[in-house]
């Protein structure tokens, strides 16, 4: 048996999220049936990274075991039976006990606000065209980075053992209509990302002043964040391992 990783990226307004579920049509059960029906076999992929319905990546991975060699032009063909909204960008043999979820070190998201009527952005952002102090914004993101515990920005409905997550980076930019919020992370809980931004943009429009977002982070108590943001303005960005993982480079078309 072989393993290989999966470097994928899709938009996934149409999508129940990304993890296989008995109802609904989910990014990975695409990918599955996609390289499935190429290899004529079951496949059951894992991912590294579940996002939830409506939530876009530009780059996530999953791997999968295989004793058939894969067919030369594996990445061409999986992309000519995947739907327009999700790609095949590479395909990365690896050792056989590395795993895509447990072998990542880091992971980065993005989300996107924009202040003006744009309906190239309607799937891709959130429009919030109020005044905000990006001053304020600016500290809320960076008072951040001195806590570890994140239990107010988790959704209870989880199964972790442990809310810590080390923050690596966290910073609003302003461009041309657009907000954008940039974090990454050794890990992140569910919905953190989401209640991070909006419990921030409280902050931001003035009705939270940043001594009550510390004491909200500080009460480990999710009903003291907002978790309201909606799904299609976040993206994750990138998911990182440790160098050398793919040095073996990715196959051929």
């Amino acid at each position: 048996m072989a393993r290989y990783f999966l470097e994928v990226a899709y938009m996934g307004a149409r999508y129940s999220g990304f993890q296989v579920q008995d109802n609904g049509i989910t990014v990975q059960s695409e990918i599955d049936r996609a390289v499935g029906l190429l290899m004529r076999e079951k496949i059951i992929t894992t991912g590294s990274s579940r996002t939830d319905a409506g939530v876009h990546a530009r780059q996530n991975f999953l791997h999968f075991d295989t004793g058939t060699a894969l067919h030369p032009q594996f990445r061409y063909k999986v992309n000519a039976i995947l739907p327009p909204d999700i790609v095949l960008k590479g395909v990365y043999p690896v050792p056989d006990d590395l795993h895509s979820r447990f072998a990542a070190t880091g992971r980065a998201y993005e989300y996107t606000l924009y202040t003006y009527k744009d309906p190239f952005l309607r799937d891709r952002g959130y429009f919030y065209p109020y005044r905000m102090d990006m001053g304020l914004l600016q500290e809320a993101a960076g008072i951040l980075k001195e806590y570890t515990d994140f239990s107010t920005f988790s959704k209870r409905n989880t199964q972790v053992k442990t809310y810590n997550c080390n923050i690596y980076t966290s910073q609003w930019t302003r461009e041309e209509g657009r907000i954008v919020y940039n974090v990454s992370a050794n890990r992140f809980l569910r919905g953190m990302v989401r209640g991070l931004v909006g419990t921030m943009l409280r902050v931001g429009r003035g009705k939270l002043t940043l001594e009550e977002f510390r004491a909200a982070i500080e009460s480990k108590d999710c009903t003291q964040a907002d978790f309201a943001v909606p799904p299609e303005g976040l993206c994750l960005m990138k998911v990182m391992y440790p160098e050398g993982t793919f040095d073996a480079g990715s196959l051929s078309e």
